[in-house]
């Protein structure tokens, strides 16, 4: 299978043979769960001190002493201060109380990351790469209807200039999918207390040698850059759904196959 290789410019510049990676058979479920297992590795373990809201003298007696239990005395049967001559003092310990505990704190010993194995993680990898060369998958999520996959000569890793990657990819007609990630989203209810923008994903562009293009394209919304080698499930299928519309240079559809063979999760 064969694809055509534009340039810089929207005019052809020849073929290039695909690669075995672009017949792989795409696997929703593979690709998902490779997405979470990358997701995973970005959560930082969070936890509480064993003594937090505990470094008190307040002991709770049980409700059947009669000493500091608090029975009878027209107060609630809660852990109490010890004070002088057997008195008792504030409520601790207990979440409800002033420097208690803290209700279901976050425990250090959760396990956050879900690991996957490294074949079944280069598997979900290829399967996304191929998806990017499917055009029902690539067209249920892009406004696009030209050939797949989109293949750029090797010009296109020297563009160090914004308005270049944009004029190229408006060259390739994705100016109107591009323009669906122009406005940011905002979460409902949150307009006045979060500055938070997120773009939807539009454009992923991937080269071999990164020769400017990757700092020209990152001011773009919706659209990312990488190297061959920082390829991702993620950058591939953003929220673990396939068919990601990319933009390959020509050097990046030759290596492609040998680069999988090296991933690894991360």
């Amino acid at each position: 299978m064969n694809a055509s290789v534009l340039d810089v410019n929207g005019a052809d510049k020849g073929g290039v043979e695909l690669p075995p990676v672009f017949s792989t058979e795409v696997r929703e479920d593979l690709i998902r769960r490779a997405v979470i297992a990358e997701s995973t590795r970005r959560l930082q373990p969070k936890g509480h001190s064993p003594l937090a809201g505990m470094n008190t003298t307040a002991r709770y007696y049980g409700a059947m002493n009669s000493y500091r239990s608090g029975r009878h005395m027209g107060i609630a049967i809660r852990p109490r201060q010890k004070l002088a001559e057997g008195h008792q003092g504030q409520v601790r310990r207990i979440p409800s109380s002033v420097k208690g505990k803290r209700a279901h704190p976050h425990m250090i010993e959760k396990t956050l990351i879900e690991n996957i194995n490294t074949k079944e993680y280069r598997k979900a990898v290829a399967s996304s790469i191929a998806a990017t060369a499917n055009a029902s998958v690539v067209t249920a999520k892009h406004s696009f209807s030209g050939k797949l996959p989109i293949v750029v000569s090797n010009d296109i890793e020297s563009l160090k200039k914004t308005k270049d990657v944009i004029k190229l990819i408006n060259l390739l007609k994705l100016d109107e999918d591009l323009e669906r990630s122009d406005k940011p989203r905002i979460s409902k209810g949150q307009r006045r207390s979060s500055t938070q923008r997120k773009y939807r994903k539009s454009v992923l562009i991937v080269v071999n040698n990164d020769k400017g293009l990757v700092k020209a394209a990152r001011n773009i919304p919706g659209v990312d850059a990488c190297t061959l080698k920082d390829i991702s499930a993620t950058l591939l299928a953003p929220g673990g759904v396939p068919g990601r519309i990319t933009i390959w240079s020509h050097d990046a559809i030759s290596n492609v196959q040998s680069e999988i063979t090296k991933l690894m999760v991360r």
